[in-house]
């Protein structure tokens, strides 16, 4: 994915890489999202940014959480900074 998903893109995408049906992401699917979204990072990297992601600090990233962190990465609107083509 190239351009910024849509809100129901996320939520789809959220959805597709919850695999444990709990509504959070562990950093295996946090990682996956991203793999989706087209943006390439190193561990350290992915690391950093769920730990940023994780407001509450109990090791997951809820819905609410990975859209705060999308937006404030800049990938709220036009093409991804970064996706692959």
């Amino acid at each position: 994915m190239t351009t910024r998903p849509t809100e129901d893109d996320l939520l789809a995408l959220f959805t597709r890489a919850d695999l444990g049906g709990d509504q959070k992401l562990d950093l295996m699917e946090f990682t996956l999202v991203l793999d989706e979204l087209g943006l390439a990072w190193t561990r350290a990297e992915t690391q950093d940014r769920f730990e940023r992601a994780d407001g509450n600090l109990d090791g997951f990233i809820s819905y609410e959480e990975f859209r705060a962190i999308l937006k404030s990465q800049g990938w709220a609107e036009g093409p991804l900074p970064g996706a692959r083509a």
